[in-house]
């Protein structure tokens, strides 16, 4: 391993020399003779946005240019050497920047932020270095932006261990991040948190809810992550908890090439022999083998009705013959990426862009895995059923591809082409021993997944600007998501009683039951098309503008999503036969001719669905200054859903239900400016939840992790939420803030998962509970630590906290019983803190962080009498990352995660559902930037 290990670090490290080594871009290679340049964008300094009309000019020269669309602008003929740049605009005050070094040829980006003038228009004059110090993207955009917001920057992320967005957005304050992928906010459950891509929402390629999973999005490819906390009427209706914005990369104002590579160790895996499933073709590129399909002889039997017992043999000998894992030595983890961007001239017109790649091949783990299930003991209490322990491994393959575009026409116009690609694979074996209750034999059970998913987007942005004071924007996206399991083996042995003694056999039976031999074949595909148009006006004093927005949207949806699982019976085995490996029971041997040793039965927990949804949405906001220090905005949406479920059983049966509403969802903000450094947000409105497109469907399906079964409900209604914030923040200095937070919503008719009490094992459904109220308090601080003493200046301490309640209001008799009428949601954690500590040198070139996350014990599934309620209990994560630089453009990160290895652990009651150890995380990479 130890081998294995170094090899792949001399790669990475020569890989790593030889890219540093090459030509540099296009940009980057200009003569020397040739002219230099000044980019960057003149912002509002109190609001963030972009100033169009602004003239720039270098100092002392005829040079200069006014800014565009966004507030973008382009000084071409710049002159080389140290330049001041001066910025006017009617109703700010004038400002130079001075001590601008510009080398020959070379291209600099210099943003510029401008105060709205009040009494008089008096000129500043700051230094460079100083004028980007004050333009700190996250609290920046957190400081200005109309809502109450919390942001990620790339910096932050390229700081920390994070490898993909659902890792990076856990930092915000009230984040929480489930399964590795679904992100919870403040307490609330995956269904009331939207997410988007560059603006527009993305669909989901989960068969069971319509929440997009995070890890699908490489954290080489962000630029940021934003969480709207509060609701403006510009934002979707479903906005409940949060709204997550994933924005991919911007071009640089200079030609760039970046290339990284890492390589990485997991403490309980790399190395070693673990179970694996075994693989086809270019897996290793997520893509799975042709043998996996669905055979053609089995899709054309249908339910097996009428099939003679020669096609029935042809139906199980053509199943794929892999039914249990292999043994393999865990290879080390490996990623790595590409970026390029610039601008380029193209017939004459400038063209900005960035193109980026990456790819990862990772290890996980589940370590002395234990899963259960509980059932009522008789005294009040819960007791384990089907008990099993054992290991699981999963090798997961990430790809990430995005090509961004962007020209200006004109000074007025923005055209900008955001394009992403995404896939991953999940190749999944699992082996766990234990026990049948109800048949009371000692059971093995092993299962093989692949599971490939991917998701495309294609975005067209048009904005233009009439004058400085009105702008249109214009949106058109097309985005599509895929889910394919195309083969779920499950296999079962269990050790029987000797029909003469009673005593147990010494040795495993392939089972008879239908659990024995199962084969589940998945598919699901969803496309989304949505548009939106928005126009801005700014009337009134220009110092104090006041601003009028209006817009619309629609969105529709089309998803389908089948789900086959057979069950393969052998009652014709010998005893002899049945102690087989699986390999050699399904090999031919007894399928040939008219053998009638096997039969195939199509399970009931399978079926199809297919769902339409279509939400068209129109809104009026305004931004109305009241005085010198508030803002008040208000506004309402007004949104039209229609969605339609198709559904159709195993057995045929075909159930439709339709869901149709309008809503009219208020708003009311009002952002009062305490001092220069401190401002008090209020914000009350309505919001809606509807449920998600499995929960519509009666049909019942088989969760293979938790092998339980759910159905859905036809009879949910949408939820109605009414949201209330008030925030107090304060940003002392450049890179710092205090803020404080308190928050409250109430829910009518909002969707539960609850535990549905049975014969034998319980089984998942939904339910409208009355009502639900949701509580907390925020806190947020980020502090440099020169005030303790100046050598600690290049340290910063940061640290969020929330703390929240909720609880279900449960009076109608429909949920009467429930066990606990006054529990949490589910999903709800009672408090959730991350903390942290970083170091940058004073060259900015060397830095380390120190990150801690711990969520409080949250429900995961509500109980039903005389079921308790389903906790995943507390977890504390210790990550640390530590960047240097190495020689020129090379740079090294060393990373660790999940240092304390703490267990995943699930009870319900006094009975462990779940828990499992997944190992720690060391690696360390290399970066090229020219």
């Amino acid at each position: 391993m130890q081998k294995v290990f170094g090899q792949s670090i001399r790669i990475a490290a020569v890989s790593a020399f030889v890219f540093l080594s090459l030509p540099a871009s296009s940009d980057a290679q200009q003569p020397a003779t040739s002219t230099s340049r000044i980019a960057g964008r003149i912002i509002d300094a109190r609001t963030g946005a972009g100033l169009t009309d602004a003239g720039v000019q270098v100092a002392g020269t005829t040079t200069g240019t006014l800014s565009s669309i966004d507030g973008r602008y382009v000084i071409n003929r710049a002159p080389s050497g140290t330049v001041s740049l001066t910025v006017r605009r009617i109703g700010y005050a004038a400002k130079t920047i001075t001590g601008i070094s510009v080398g020959e040829g070379q291209a600099l980006e210099q943003n510029i932020s401008l105060e709205p003038a009040t009494v008089q228009l008096t000129s500043q004059v700051v230094s460079a270095a100083a004028e980007r110090g004050t333009i700190n993207e996250a609290l920046n955009h957190q400081r200005n932006s109309s809502a109450i917001v919390n942001s990620v920057t790339a910096d932050q992320i390229t700081r920390s261990t994070d490898s993909d967005a659902a890792q990076a957005v856990r930092r915000v304050s009230g984040v929480t991040v489930q399964d590795g992928k679904y992100v919870f906010v403040r307490g609330l459950g995956e269904r009331y948190t939207t997410a988007s891509l560059n603006g527009a929402r993305i669909p989901s390629p989960e068969p069971e809810r319509k929440v997009v999973p995070l890890d699908l999005f490489p954290s080489a490819l962000l630029q940021s992550i934003t969480t709207s906390k509060s609701f403006t009427p510009d934002q979707a209706g479903d906005f409940s908890g949060a709204q997550v914005n994933i924005k991919t990369k911007e071009f640089p104002a200079h030609g760039m090439v970046a290339y990284n590579t890492t390589v990485g160790v997991n403490s309980l895996a790399t190395g070693k022999t673990l179970i694996a499933g075994p693989t086809i073709g270019r897996e290793w590129l997520a893509v799975a083998g042709a043998a996996r399909l669905l055979p053609a002889v089995v899709s054309a039997a249908g339910n097996f009705g009428g099939v003679n017992q020669s096609q029935m043999n042809r139906a199980v000998g053509s199943f794929r013959n892999a039914w249990t894992p292999v043994q393999n030595t865990a290879a080390p983890n490996l990623s790595t990426g590409i970026s390029l961007g610039g601008q380029q001239s193209v017939f004459g017109r400038s063209i900005g862009y960035i193109a980026s790649g990456s790819y990862a091949n990772t290890q996980e783990v589940k370590v002395d895995e234990h899963r259960s299930l509980a059932v009522p003991d008789g005294k009040g209490g819960t007791k384990e059923f089907n008990t099993f322990i054992g290991s699981s491994a999963n090798r997961s393959v990430l790809l990430g591809g995005l090509l961004n575009v962007s020209t200006l026409i004109g000074s007025g116009t923005r055209i900008e082409l955001n394009n992403t690609y995404n896939r991953t694979a999940d190749n999944e074996a699992k082996l766990l021993e234990g026990s049948l209750d109800e048949f009371q034999f000692p059971t093995r059970r092993s299962a093989l997944g692949f599971i490939e998913r991917t998701l495309r987007s294609n975005q067209l942005r048009i904005e233009h600007a009439i004058g400085s004071r009105q702008q249109i924007d214009l949106g058109f996206t097309s985005s599509g998501v895929s889910r394919v399991e195309p083969d779920r083996s499950e296999i079962e042995y269990v050790r029987e009683q000797n029909p003469l003694t009673g005593a147990l056999l010494p040795f495993a039976l392939f089972s008879y039951n239908p659990e024995g031999a199962r084969r589940t074949y998945g598919d699901l595909k969803e496309t989304n098309t949505s548009t939106s148009a928005d126009y801005r006006l700014g009337f009134g004093d220009p110092a104090n503008e006041k601003i009028l927005k209006f817009g619309g949207a629609f969105r529709f949806t089309d998803r389908t999503a089948i789900n086959t699982s057979y069950s393969i019976l052998g009652y014709g085995l010998t005893r002899e036969a049945r102690q087989s490996q699986a390999e050699q029971i399904f090999d031919g041997r007894f399928t040939s001719g008219n053998s009638s040793v096997f039969s195939v039965v199509l399970n009931s927990t399978g079926g199809s669905y297919g769902a339409q949804d279509q939400v068209a949405a129109g809104y009026a906001m305004t931004e109305i200054p009241v005085g010198e220090k508030v803002k008040v905005i208000t506004g309402a949406r007004i949104e039209s859903s229609e969605l339609r479920v198709n559904s159709v059983s195993t057995a045929g049966e075909r159930v439709r239900t339709k869901l149709a509403n309008t809503d009219v969802l208020p708003a009311l903000i009002a952002n009062i400016a305490m001092t220069s450094s401190q401002s008090l947000r209020l914000s009350a409105s309505q919001t809606v939840s509807r449920p998600e497109y499995r929960e519509l469907s009666p049909i019942t399906y088989r969760d293979v992790i938790e092998q339980r079964d759910i159905f859905g409900n036809p009879l949910l209604k949408r939820a109605l939420i009414q949201n209330y914030d008030a925030r107090w923040e304060m940003y002392p200095n450049t890179g710092e803030i205090l803020s404080l937070g308190v928050f409250a919503k109430r829910f009518r008719n909002p969707v539960e998962r609850v535990d549905v009490a049975t014969s034998g094992a319980s089984q998942l459904s939904f339910v409208n509970a009355d009502a639900a109220t949701n509580y907390g308090v925020e806190v947020d601080l980020r502090k440099r630590l020169g005030w303790i003493a100046e050598p600690l200046e290049a340290f910063t301490l940061f640290t969020n906290a929330t703390v929240m309640r909720s609880e279900i209001d449960i009076t109608s008799d429909k949920l009467s019983s429930l066990t606990n009428k006054k529990r949490a949601m589910v999903g709800q954690a009672p408090f959730v803190l991350n903390a942290g500590m970083s170091y940058a040198s004073p060259s900015g070139k060397m830095t380390s962080t120190l990150l801690y996350n711990v969520v409080g014990k949250r429900i995961t599934a509500a109980g039903v009498t005389p079921l308790p309620d389903t906790y995943e209990l507390p977890r504390s994560v210790v990550d640390l990352s530590i960047q240097f630089p190495v020689y020129g453009g090379l740079s090294a990160k060393v990373d660790g995660r999940n240092l304390l290895d703490a267990q995943t652990r699930v009870e319900q009651g006094n009975v462990t559902r779940e828990s499992y150890r997944s190992g720690r995380i060391f690696s360390i990479g290399f970066r090229v930037q020219k």
